[in-house]
Order: C-alpha cells, then sequence, then structure tokens
C-alpha cells in the first residue's frame, strides 16, 4: 500500500457495488477511505470494457439493472446516465426460441392451440389475482390440467438448466432458486417487473469511476487484503501488519477468507466464459438466449443488444459454462452464487457469529453474507450499513 492505514477512518475490502457505495457515503460525511481491491481494475463483476470490435463487454456476465427503490437509483444516477432497457430472454426448447418466463405464448408455441387455450383457461381461473407464479405452484395444484402442464414446464424450462447451473439434481436446490424465474400469467415476455429498467449509457466501469471520484477515497488494485488484515479470534481484535485496526472495516469479500477458513471453505458455482466473435451484425434475436437441455452451457449473451451499440457485420457473444469453485484452479477460480442449503447455511452461521466478535468489523454484500443479491439489493443493503456506521 501506498499509504498507511492510519491515515483512513475506514477501510473497505473489495470494489463491487457494496464496498464503492459504502465508500462514497463515508467519503461525503467526511471521512477518508481507502479500498483495497485483489483485482486490478474497479467494479467488481460489473467491470465493463471495450473488446477488439468496440463493443463493450461484461467481462463477468451480464449485469442488468432494475428496481423498484427509488433510494437507489436516485443515488447511482448521480454518477452516470441511463438508457430505458427492457430486457427479454428467449429459451431453445424443442428447436423453438420460446419467451422466458415462460407465459402464455410459450404455452402456444410447445403445446399447440387446443392444450395451450385450456391451460391458459385453467391457470387463470387458478391464479387470477396473480400476474406470476412459481413452476412449484402449477407443480402442486389440485387441477391435472395444471399439474400435467406445470411437470412439463419444469421438465423443459427448469430441470436440466437448474442441473447444469448448480451441479446438482433440482430436489436438492433450495426452493427460492426455483422461485428466481416464474410462470407468467399472460403474455408479458419482460423477464423483469421492475419499476424502473435501465443500462448504465456508458457502462458500469464508467459509473464506478465517477462513483469513486473524491478526494476521501483512495483505491488500492491487486492488493489482496487477506495478506494485510489478520483477524485475531482469541482478543477480537483486526491486526493490519500487525498493529491494531481501530476503524471500521467494511469486508465485502468472502467471509470464510478473512478467518481462513477455518471452519471448512463456503461452497460457490463458478463459471468459465467464453467471448466470440462471429462476422455478422447480429447472431441472434435476443440479447440472451437460454439452453437449458442443449449444449453445456447455459446461455448465449448478445452485447450489443445490452449496450445498445451498433456496428456492421460484427458482434460479440458470451457462452456461459457453469463449473465447480475452486480458488486453486485456473478455471472457476471466481465464487459466482453460494449455494444455498441448510448445511451451507449453518457453516456461514458461524463465520457470521465470529464476526460478530470484532466491534469494528462489518460483512457486506452477497460474498461476505453469503447471499444472492440483485445489483439493486446490494446496493441498498450497502446504503443502510453506511446509514449504520455514520449514525454510530
Amino acid at each position: 500500500m501506498a499509504n498507511n492505514k492510519l491515515n483512513f477512518d475506514a477501510v473497505v475490502v473489495g470494489c463491487g457495488f457494496s464496498g464503492a457505495v459504502i465508500a462514497r457515503q463515508l467519503a461525503e460525511n467526511g471521512r477518508r477511505v481507502v479500498i483495497l481491491e485483489k483485482r486490478g481494475h474497479i467494479a467488481g463483476n460489473m467491470y465493463d470494457s471495450a473488446d477488439e470490435n468496440g463493443i463493450l463487454v461484461h467481462r463477468y456476465g451480464p449485469h442488468i439493472f432494475h428496481t423498484s427503490d427509488a433510494r437507489v437509483f436516485n443515488f447511482l444516477r448521480r454518477f452516470s446516465g441511463f438508457l430505458p432497457y427492457e430486457h427479454r430472454v428467449l429459451g431453445h426448447i424443442d428447436g423453438q426460441l420460446v419467451p422466458i418466463p415462460f407465459n402464455f405464448r410459450s404455452a402456444e408455441l410447445l403445446f399447440g392451440d387446443s392444450r395451450a387455450a385450456k391451460f391458459k383457461a385453467a391457470i387463470s381461473a387458478a391464479f387470477g389475482e396473480q400476474s406470476r407464479v412459481s413452476v412449484t405452484d402449477l407443480i402442486s395444484s389440485g387441477d391435472p390440467e395444471i399439474r400435467e402442464a406445470g411437470s412439463f414446464i419444469f421438465e423443459k424450462v427448469f430441470l436440466n438448466y437448474t442441473s447444469k447451473q448448480w451441479g446438482m439434481p433440482p430436489e436438492q436446490v433450495d426452493r427460492s432458486v426455483l422461485s428466481r424465474v416464474p410462470v407468467v400469467l399472460g403474455y408479458d415476455d419482460c423477464y423483469f417487473s421492475d419499476l424502473i429498467q435501465c443500462m448504465p449509457a456508458q457502462g458500469y466501469t464508467k459509473l464506478f469511476k465517477n462513483l469513486l471520484s473524491h478526494d476521501n477515497i483512495t483505491v488500492e488494485l491487486n492488493c489482496d487484503a487477506q495478506s494485510l488484515i489478520f483477524a485475531d479470534t482469541k482478543t477480537g481484535i483486526l491486526n493490519f501488519d500487525s498493529q491494531p485496526l481501530k476503524v471500521p472495516v467494511i469486508w465485502t469479500a468472502p467471509a470464510d477468507e478473512l478467518f481462513g477458513c477455518i471452519f471448512g471453505r463456503l461452497p460457490y458455482r463458478s463459471l468459465e466464459l467464453v467471448l466470440e466473435s462471429p462476422a455478422v451484425t447480429q447472431f441472434q434475436p435476443a440479447a440472451v438466449v437460454n439452453y437449458p437441455n442443449d449444449e453445456q452451457f447455459t446461455r448465449i449473451t448478445e452485447f450489443k443488444q445490452l449496450t445498445g451499440q451498433n456496428l456492421e457485420g460484427v458482434t460479440t457473444i458470451m457462452k456461459e459454462y457453469p463449473l465447480d469453485y475452486n480458488p486453486q484452479s485456473k478455471q472457476g477460480s471466481l465464487p459466482y452464487y453460494p449455494i444455498i442449503n441448510s448445511q451451507n447455511l449453518e457453516l456461514y452461521r458461524r463465520y457470521s457469529e465470529t464476526a460478530e466478535k470484532f466491534a469494528n468489523l462489518h460483512l457486506c454484500g452477497r460474498l461476505a453474507e453469503y447471499k444472492y443479491y440483485n445489483m439493486d439489493a446490494a446496493v441498498s443493503a450497502a446504503l443502510s450499513l453506511a446509514d449504520k456506521i455514520i449514525g454510530a
């Protein structure tokens, strides 16, 4: 580090949304903040940059901003303009491209007119007050027409995709995961239902540059906080280069790593992301096409359709191959998705309770809290934690 930690009023580990938002809030409150980022760039998994074709690529997979939280959006638009964008996804199922989430148009394409009509009437009668239901609601329905259709949807849309994504049978996947992609009662083909859906006009990295542009914020890239910060569980003291660290420490990296994985490593799923540049203006009819039953990858993203760039004769796509998380391996070395089940949550609880022994330690973010956070939820949690620290 170029600066001694004693020159700062707070230490933030990690420069994704959680760390950057907290740093900005503290900085605006007069606190001098240093951010320690292990990677060589800001923005965490939101990092984007132009490829050799001039196409803005989300280097860690597609990120679409959506929220119904006015405070979150009002905060972020201080640092970036936003372009309206409604995300639509297609699924390659039985040789056809059908809307995902599964809706009435999906039923017409896969069931045929007669069966689709019966399904639409039955599901509307059973769930008429709702606009979206989970596939598990259909499978457990008392109506045999709905139950049969639910089983078909589960097999064609969820079963193999879930097995690929999580590396386990669907029955072992937490119910909350299956509920993330609902069945739509109607023809709405928009993937999200939030009031605000958009993309940063100049990309996420530019947003982060503006977010971190404050005299009270210092960012240290290529800085492994694990080699600098030691959590002494016997004394409840955080040490920085063997010196007690008394200022607030906001840890957004995996919680187990802070404590040397003393209880065992928290399991995650990771991804191998493969970029290709087909010599065509448009590769596919939607920004994202899911492949639940074919191929080893789960989906293909075409970035021009996310960013609205107009470039003739060239495009950039990304294929996502799920795999086990292994920090010692070249492939799968980044933790993407916490594997939520009772055993893993109990393991995380032990780390969380250990963290509570440190009065100046705050765990924040999807890795530190072992949660699946959408971007807006991560920003909201960071704003709330910053309020708490400032108030204290």
